[in-house]
């Protein structure tokens, strides 16, 4: 677009810090006229422009407050780098919002606004080049040079060596735990953290490890303390109430003619005598 072209250098850096990853702006996917869009909220541009990363940055305007950033991205928003959009409802969950363009174009945080700069292209267009190069190589293998064919011999042979390294080190861990269970369990684990989400290096440490079962949280010792008070409570409480009710009892016997206690009958001690049958 002409208005993108003629934007200063410093506010086009500031729209390739906000349109890159660096930023941590949450981007919405929508469809505006067809296509599907990037948009986002103008606060998470605000948050972006206050963040320690930006502030890193340099041929880039200062930004210490809100109202500043939000000068920053008003300006911006004059070369239509980015435009405001309203949302409409989607059919289902899980297809993307309708957008159109807001004819009355300002900045605020509470709006929403579509993006209509992809960002810096040389990391496609070096992308493209690289993959088209690999497939021509690929093409050409029967035309290298035999020491080139050769050394990607090994090479793949090295790959494919590692790759069954891998495998059998994942066997015969399994079967050595096997083996320990029954012998000696809970059972012994080596390189107990080969499958884990670690670096290479730490992966194959420790060499060894007891396949002892994982210790649960603390909540379990809170929820224990926390039952510990309720039950001594619960305690006092019945001891409380026995020596309550014994006492009412006491009282009762020591008078049978009261007739309008609002206690149950079973509580008090009664003794009858029953006539014995002759027959």
């Amino acid at each position: 677009m002409e208005q993108q072209a003629s934007a200063p250098p410093e506010l086009r850096n500031v729209v390739n810090f906000l349109r890159s990853g660096k930023a941590g702006m949450k981007t919405r996917v929508g469809v505006l006229n067809g296509k599907r869009i990037d948009y986002f909220k103008g606060r998470s541009a605000v948050k972006a422009l206050l963040s320690p990363a930006f502030s890193k940055l340099k041929k880039v305007p200062k930004v210490t407050t809100e109202e500043e950033a939000q000068q920053i991205l008003s300006t911006i928003n004059t070369f239509a780098f980015y435009l405001r959009v309203e949302r409409g409802q989607s059919t289902s969950s899980s297809s993307p919002r309708p957008l159109q363009v807001n004819p009355m174009q300002m900045f605020q945080p509470t709006e929403y606004y579509a993006w209509f700069y992809e960002g810096s292209q040389w990391t496609t267009y070096v992308g493209g080049i690289a993959m088209v190069a690999v497939m021509l190589a690929g093409v050409m293998f029967p035309l290298w040079p035999p020491i080139m064919r050769l050394g990607v011999w090994y090479l793949s042979i090295g790959v494919l060596g590692l790759i069954g390294l891998f495998f059998a080190i994942a066997i015969v861990r399994l079967i050595f735990y096997i083996i320990t269970i029954i012998v000696a369990s809970p059972g012994i684990w080596i390189f107990p953290k080969l499958f884990a989400d670690v670096g290479f290096v730490e992966s194959f440490i420790p060499l060894w490890e007891w396949d002892l079962p994982k210790k649960k949280g603390g909540k379990k010792k809170r929820s224990e303390k926390s039952e510990k008070p309720t039950k001594s409570k619960s305690k006092s409480s019945a001891v409380a109430s026995g020596v309550n009710g014994s006492s009412h009892t006491s009282v009762h016997e020591a008078s049978p003619a009261d007739s309008g206690s609002s206690r149950p009958e079973s509580r008090a001690a009664r003794v009858e005598d029953v006539p014995e049958d002759d027959s």
